[in-house]
């Protein structure tokens, strides 16, 4: 079990101080929210295989540069705001309409590929007995995350007189764009994800 999901690994003892280890990592999670008027119901998806070469300096203690193969760790959000209700965009306040309210979709994506290090205590391949507990703590890199938000629907004024299309006025769309530049802000410290895992092994 990881921060990466829950998952399996297989791994080969290649010396007395040296492993290779490959790995799959799978987990969902949802959770809804608000946000600035809008409501998002999201899911965080974790899916990922990795490769890790450990190092052994000392018999309990190992270091693990690896890599992400894949990495398809993703939130998925369906965005709403009910008729009549307002929100903000960019420091923007709108109404949706009641007759076409706002709705829409959000997405959090990374890099499919990742390095990343671990430093951690135990032998998934211990070299006497047959079972084993591993801890490791580290990051990837997984690069800035990158949002998209696409709305739909009719917004207005904060008055509710003028009403315009979001899909085809510009304003509304420059307010969009900056919006997603806020978000990818707020979620750069992320490029480096943390992990952080504990399992147990068999040796055949």
């Amino acid at each position: 079990m990881s921060t990466l999901g829950i998952g399996g690994e297989v791994a080969v003892g290649l010396s007395q101080r040296s492993n290779v280890r490959f790995g799959f990592n799978a987990f969902s999670y949802g959770h809804t929210f608000d946000k600035d008027g809008a409501t998002y119901k999201g899911t965080l998806d974790l899916r990922s295989a990795q490769a890790t070469y450990d190092i052994f300096p000392v018999h309990w203690f190992h270091v693990s540069p690896g890599v992400l193969l894949y990495n398809g760790n993703k939130v998925n959000a369906k965005v709403s705001v009910p008729g009549g209700q307002t929100f903000t965009l960019s420091n923007t306040t709108y109404l949706s309409d009641a007759a076409d309210p706002v709705s829409g979709t959000g997405k959090l994506t990374v890099y499919k590929a990742a390095p990343m290090v671990l430093f951690g205590f135990g032998n998934l391949v211990p070299r006497n007995g047959h079972f084993s507990a591993t801890f490791e703590i580290g990051a990837a890199y997984q690069g800035p995350p990158r949002v998209a938000l696409n709305l739909g629907g009719t917004a207005c004024d904060s008055s509710g007189l003028f009403c315009r299309s979001i899909a085809s006025d510009p304003t509304i769309q420059s307010n969009i764009a900056a919006e997603q530049t806020k978000l990818n802000k707020s979620a750069s410290p992320y490029k480096f994800y943390p992990v952080v895992s504990f399992g147990f092994g068999y040796r055949f």
